[in-house]
């Protein structure tokens, strides 16, 4: 239980520390997305229940953050990452036996793709409500850039937080030295 409330407080600062990082200049103004990548990894290693919790508390987050009403109008309406995270967590939940075996791979990979539906349905939300669908160079790296920088954060995430839970005793990790 420890190590539930340790991610508690890991999406909390996750959260308040993209504010501080800046956008990637190089990447079309992409940003850096951590607080996915931490739910995802609590997707793997936390019972169902918790998970979801942790899915709540990330979409809550998130929903506060970034509700747009502009002249009246709502933009990105409040309730729809509290869903999208609890989708995309119980997708990665779903794979939880690879992360048991200690093969992390394909959670890399979905930390990062996840990263970048959850920008995708931002964008999509926005623009279908204003009425104009653009797709060009720019949004498409801000899209995929992001989930391509998750992806590559995933390991060295999973690895601490992998670390943190040992250290808290947390029961329900893959055993060390285990492979299949």
């Amino acid at each position: 239980m420890i190590f539930f409330f340790f991610l508690l407080l890991f999406v909390l600062i996750a959260q308040i520390a993209e504010f501080f990082i800046p956008a990637l200049l190089w990447l079309y103004n992409a940003h850096i997305y951590i607080v996915p990548v931490i739910v995802f990894y609590g997707a793997m290693a936390l019972p169902f229940p918790l998970m979801l919790a942790l899915a709540l508390y990330a979409g809550i987050l998130l929903d506060a953050l970034t509700v747009q009403v502009i002249g009246g109008k709502v933009e990105i309406s409040v309730g729809w990452s509290i869903l999208l995270y609890g989708v995309l967590a119980g997708i990665m939940h779903g794979l939880k036996p690879l992360f048991m075996r200690g093969r992390w791979e394909v959670h890399c990979i979905m930390s990062g793709i996840g990263t970048s539906v959850i920008i995708l349905a931002q964008y999509l939300m926005i623009t279908f409500r204003r009425g104009s669908l653009i797709f060009s160079r720019e949004v498409w790296w801000q899209i995929g850039g992001p989930g391509l920088i998750a992806m590559a954060m995933a390991p060295i995430i999973f690895w601490f937080l992998q670390w943190m839970g040992r250290i808290t005793a947390y029961p329900y990790l893959p055993e060390r030295g285990r492979f299949e």
